[in-house]
């Protein structure tokens, strides 16, 4: 949901967003997730997404954005990558290396 009490519009974060070097490159940026909830609101970032043609990922917190329309190769194996509502919540505890088979 957009912050009304921001110092940034969010006409102006969009704008700083999509003039970015990367942004006119071609190439690849990222935001914080809780960023674009905040300045501009995820609804209204994902119709400037689709209306430019890119693509999005996001992971941890952070939203991955393609600035081309170039298809996306994911580069490990196995199956494709499950969202945190499949995997459920996690702890440190789940990761101790002494639980590995």
């Amino acid at each position: 949901m957009q912050n009304r009490n921001s110092p940034l519009s969010p006409e102006v974060w969009l704008h700083d967003l999509f003039t970015a070097k990367a942004v006119q490159e071609g190439a690849v940026t990222r935001r914080k997730a809780r960023d674009v909830e905040r300045f501009v609101g995820m609804e209204r970032f994902m119709r400037e997404i689709q209306r430019r043609g890119y693509q999005v990922v996001e992971n941890s917190g952070q939203i991955i954005i393609f600035c081309n329309r170039a298809p996306i190769r994911w580069l490990t194996p196995g199956d494709p990558p499950i969202s945190l509502k499949e995997i459920g919540p996690k702890s440190f505890k789940d990761f101790d290396a002494r639980d590995r088979h």
